[in-house]
């Protein structure tokens, strides 16, 4: 090859590059943020138990219920959400679901009672059903394989990021807000953090696109480099129905592997502020400001293994590693559940090994779907995995009650990381290393 045929490429891939970069800057630091706001509301119920369960006499099982009901609704209404998204589009859909989660979210400091906690939870799962699958579709209308698994990481991080701003954020507004106006401190960080979810979800209508097509930010050359790379790949899909997406031998085997990793990510996510104060911290800001360490070294490690996953167009180990890496190190955090510096050390690797875990789970599905079926497959997987956010915290609420810790609870845990990450391993390289 030529130096002007060898320039003339290396120019071609940095244009390829540049457009790319183009989206990133424009879509997901906005779907990032809504993504925050998403799971903040999921896990801000785990600070809230900090002063709601001796506030209204709940036990840990009423609690552990509770937390497990939202993914009840998301379960059942994940699937026939996406297929509404598939009809309005991602956008419509994307706000509606911000906008009534959000409201539901606010209404969670009205509770008094078990009932009425079962009740809003069990609607705040059924309003976010079909969130985190439309908008992992929605890149996938923006981004060929080659890319995603950096930008899935870079969306992702609103789970990490949850933790570094909301541990601090929850404990603060618990801390300093309790007794304004008769509220407690859990109603008022309810209330004062579903603000934003609502605000976004409005945003949301007016700033996303339909589709490239659609996009006046972007030049008619930038959309046709888009539109190229997406035709080009599609045409190696053969799944690309409602039915495939849903029933295909290999799209089960994903949604069961997601079930054990999001077992882990809901145990920790849920009960890492109880596992700190069992540790020995007691002030609620301090226990909020330590949960932000776990989660600070989630996002680098999410961050680079996805750019590294990108690089070397490999998936399956860089995916295994970290879930086995996670479940070794919950282990470890049990045994050392009395020493906060040595339980802290381990949590932060276990999550950080957890949560890397699902942004590369997510460049999986893609790889073989297209379509209508990844549309329905990433919902599959992820109400699938939904069902680990029940049994989750529940197990861990029960195994409180039943021996006075979460170290019994924390171990299955690990364990479920294990046979993920095995599972892993029997899948195709040639299929799934793109």
């Amino acid at each position: 090859m030529t130096d002007i045929a060898t320039d003339a490429l290396h120019l071609e891939s940095e244009r390829r590059l540049d457009v790319y970069k183009k989206v990133t800057w424009r879509l997901i630091p906005f779907l990032l943020v809504c993504y925050l706001c998403s799971y903040l509301d999921r896990i801000n119920v785990g600070f809230a138990k900090l002063e709601m369960l001796s506030e209204l006499q709940f036990s840990e099982t009423v609690y552990g219920l509770g937390a497990g009901l939202f993914f009840v609704g998301y379960v059942i209404f994940e699937i026939p959400s996406n297929m509404v998204m598939m009809r309005v589009g991602a956008r419509i859909w994307i706000a509606r679901i911000m906008v009534t989660w959000g409201i539901l979210s606010a209404a969670t400091m009205l509770v008094q009672t078990p009932t009425q906690f079962y009740i809003v939870r069990f609607l705040l799962g059924v309003a976010e059903a079909g969130f985190i699958p439309a908008i992992l579709y929605y890149l996938t209308i923006w981004y060929p394989s080659d890319q995603r698994g950096r930008v899935t990481a870079l969306f992702l991080a609103g789970i990490p990021l949850a933790g570094v701003i909301g541990g601090p954020l929850s404990g603060w507004i618990m801390k300093m807000f309790h007794g304004h106006f008769g509220w407690s401190g859990w109603q008022w960080m309810f209330f004062i953090e579903a603000v934003p979810t609502v605000l976004f979800g409005v945003m949301a209508f007016f700033y996303l696109d339909r589709s490239v097509h659609e996009a006046k930010w972007l030049t008619p050359e930038e959309k046709a480099t888009i539109e190229k790379d997406l035709a080009n790949e599609n045409k190696s899909k053969e799944l690309t129905s409602i039915r495939a997406g849903l029933t295909h031998p290999t799209v089960l085997l994903l949604s069961g592997i997601y079930f054990f990793f999001t077992m882990g990510l809901y145990g920790v996510s849920f009960w890492l502020p109880s596992i700190i104060r069992a540790a020995g911290v007691s002030d609620v800001l301090q226990v909020g400001m330590l949960t932000a360490i776990p989660y600070a070294g989630a996002l680098v490690a999410m961050y680079l293994i996805g750019r590294s996953s990108d690089a070397r167009k490999e998936r399956r180990w860089h995916l295994a590693v970290p879930a086995a890496v996670g479940g070794i190190a919950l282990i470890f955090s049990a045994i050392y559940d009395t020493d906060v510096v040595m339980a802290l050390i381990f949590l932060t690797v276990a999550t950080a090994g957890i949560i890397t875990c699902i942004p590369q789970f997510y460049t999986l599905p893609p790889a073989i779907l297209a379509g209508a079926a990844a549309a329905m497959g990433l919902a599959l997987a992820n109400s699938v995995g939904s069902v680990a956010g029940f049994v989750s915290p529940f197990l861990l609420g029960w195994v409180k009650d039943a021996t006075g810790s979460t170290n019994a609870g924390v171990i299955v845990l690990a364990v479920a990381l294990f046979i993920g990450a095995a599972l892993v391993l029997t899948l195709s390289p040639r299929k799934f290393n793109r």
